[in-house]
């Protein structure tokens, strides 16, 4: 063994070594062989200290987070995966070996046994699955205002709506909600709650109405409402304690990144304010990997980002850990990037010199290492490879190491209807969640409110068209009183004397008459 291979050896060995539990990510590769006895293991004690997977398309990390995810269901740890590309689902299903399979495990020095994992399968949209909603009082004002990208008076509008609510015990539940009480605020009810909560923007209010209806037009109108999720519905295992597998499938909200972002702000918050704190575990109670994560930060405005990146400084002490799966690590916020323990990065393409840049830039984020040219490392590397560094079980970074990455155990294709079909029926999550509940909310209750004012005022219209067609009838009679020829005769004090005597026959008073007029 040369000086330089053994060197290396030494050196993964030793700063990949762990005392406690963890996952075998492959094997390091020096000088593109596969060297012996240098195992690339992930301590699941640090696995709450988040990570990033990226490469270029075709690259493997999508198998790459299988892999990761399978691992932890052995362990007993529950999973959620963001599916993008809906290519994920055969994770519920055993793979199946071949030749190059078992030459990559010989080589990493891991046998390979094909398994299935405890899958389930959630919606945000009308695709098969486990529908997942929330309410819009669960957002509160703060966060809600914060995804519709309002300013400050906007957003002391929205406090506005959610604290009447409160008063009036008004259930505050679905898009349709939030719209009606901006129409009573503006309208019906402008008078009544400037005089209680203050002086309201007309200008403002229809700002916020269109920002919602912006977001309804990407979908949450299915999002917001009931029944409301239960996070902890994600920390299930099975009889045989394997942690689950939930797969959300969102391959219908590429073009809806505002639903998307919606939706992991409202998830991560109600993990972190439902789940106790715990500090640092031995293994995590949960992971969630975002796969093509740039679709979070996309639209998201500064006071979006900033709330991410508050929830996921602070969620780790919840013993969760957050992956994002990308194809370049600068789609990420440096002010995130910075924050991620562990870095799978599988090869880059630099076909401009754009590319390149960034590809300087990653390089840059990796620890220095005398046995790479990372730049060239990161544009040279196969398929199922990649560059990894991991913290240890003291919170140092690894070194650097080229790795030949294990093959998943289950299917790397998807499921077939039927098997989805399948899974989908045999779920208690679905009976729990699909029902669908449509109870009595703001929308109802001012709409009933005013629908009972909008009676008696009709009521009194038409009592005030019967008195009006009577007041002309007696004023009819009376001008044929006082132009008849008998009136003329006897003068003005006989034509006074016939008014009263009509007034008199009718039942009207002259005061009431006065007063109906």
């Amino acid at each position: 063994m040369s000086d330089n291979k053994k060197s290396f050896t030494e050196e993964i060995q030793t700063k990949y070594a762990t005392k406690g539990d963890f996952i075998l990510l492959g094997n390091a590769i020096l000088n593109g062989e596969s060297v012996e006895n240098t195992p690339i293991k992930l301590p699941l004690k640090m696995l709450n200290r988040h990570g990033m997977i990226a490469g270029a398309t075709g690259t493997g990390k999508t198998k790459t987070l299988q892999t990761i995810a399978e691992s932890l269901s052995l362990k007993g740890v529950p999973t959620l995966l963001m599916d993008i590309k809906g290519d994920l689902s055969g994770i519920a299903a055993p793979g199946t070996s071949n030749d190059k399979i078992v030459e990559r495990q010989a080589k990493i020095g891991a046998p390979y046994e094909p398994q299935a994992f405890p899958t389930e399968l959630f919606s945000l949209s009308k695709e098969k699955g486990v529908r997942l909603r929330a309410t819009v009082s669960e957002f509160g004002p703060v966060l809600f205002s914060k995804i519709l990208g309002l300013n400050d008076t906007q957003s002391g509008i929205v406090s506005l709506i959610f604290k009447f609510c409160d008063d009036e015990r008004l259930p505050l539940l679905d898009l349709e909600d939030f719209k009606r009480l901006i129409q009573y605020i503006t309208n019906e009810g402008k008078v009544r709650v400037e005089k209680e909560y203050g002086k309201i923007s007309s200008t403002s209010t229809s700002t916020i109405l269109r920002k919602v209806i912006e977001l309804e037009q990407q979908g949450a109108d299915l999002f917001f409402g009931e029944y409301s999720f239960e996070v902890e519905d994600l920390l299930r295992k099975d009889a045989s304690g394997k942690g689950y597998v939930s797969i959300m499938k969102v391959t219908d909200i590429q073009d809806r990144p505002k639903l998307f972002s919606t939706f992991m702000l409202s998830l991560l918050s109600e993990i972190y304010s439902t789940f106790p704190e715990v500090g640092d575990l031995e293994k995590p109670k949960l992971v969630i990997f975002i796969d093509e994560s740039h679709l979070i930060f996309n639209e998201a405005s500064e006071a979006l980002l900033n709330q991410i990146e508050t929830i996921i400084k602070l969620i780790r002490s919840k013993g969760v850990g957050i992956f994002f799966c990308t194809q370049n690590p600068m789609d990420i916020p440096a002010s995130i990037l910075g924050q991620l323990g562990l870095k799978v990065q599988h090869a880059l393409r630099a076909f401009t010199a754009v590319d390149r840049k960034q590809i300087k830039l990653t390089a840059a984020n990796y620890p220095l290492t005398e046995f790479y040219d990372t730049e060239t490392l990161l544009t040279s590397m196969g398929i199922g490879e990649a560059a990894i560094t991991v913290l240890t079980e003291k919170g140092t970074p690894a070194p650097l190491a080229h790795t030949l990455l294990c093959a998943p155990r289950s299917r790397m294709d998807i499921l077939t209807d039927s098997e989805i079909d399948q899974i989908i029926s045999s779920s208690s999550l679905t009976k729990k969640y699909n029902q669908e509940v449509d109870r009595k909310s703001a929308y109802e209750i001012l709409n009933e409110k005013y629908a009972v004012k909008e009676s008696e005022n009709e009521e009194q219209e038409e009592e005030e068209k019967t008195t009006r067609k009577s007041t002309r009838e007696e004023k009819s009679t009376f001008e044929e009183a006082i132009n008849s020829p008998i009136a003329k005769q006897v003068g003005r004090t006989l034509v006074k004397e016939i008014m009263r005597g009509i007034l008199g026959v009718l039942g009207v008073s002259a005061t009431q008459r006065k007063r109906r007029r």
